[in-house]
């Protein structure tokens, strides 16, 4: 059973090195739990995307609701999926920083990453649309 789970959290350190620390993490771990996902960052906001085993998304996500480097975790979506839509990447990363502001402006009423007020289908629209123009870097 493949599930689907998009959640969004503040992080407690944006430091680039805190950012990259939670992707070695994510790299290391995923593979052997079936996990793939991506995360994107911006503002201080995560949004991750994570698929895979119902029980391995599950434990997955409890780990990030104690996880000391988020916090206000919010549980955006959830789904039971027939394949795989980020399947391509251990954790796919995207810096808001770097993005069209354009992409951003489509979803939300301001050109920023703010996926505690919209809802769980149009933070998943717009991690598709990022995938669609290879704004996600990280491939496995």
């Amino acid at each position: 059973m493949l599930v689907r789970l998009l959640y969004a959290s503040r992080a407690v350190d944006t430091s680039p090195g805190a950012i990259e620390a939670i992707l070695t993490q994510a790299r290391e771990h995923n593979p052997s739990c079936g996990i793939t996902g991506i995360l994107c960052y911006g503002g201080g906001i995560f949004l991750q995307a994570i698929e895979g085993g119902r029980m391995a998304v599950s434990e997955l996500f409890g780990h990030i609701q104690k996880d000391s480097r988020h916090k206000d975790v919010a549980l955006l979506h959830f789904e039971e999926i027939s394949e795989r839509r980020f399947g391509g990447w251990t954790m796919g990363q995207v810096n808001l920083n770097r993005l069209n502001h354009a992409i951003l402006l489509k979803y939300s009423e301001r050109a920023e990453l703010d996926p505690y007020a919209v809802s769980g289908k149009v933070s998943l629209a717009l991690l598709e649309e990022l995938m669609a123009t290879a704004s996600i870097i990280g491939r496995v």
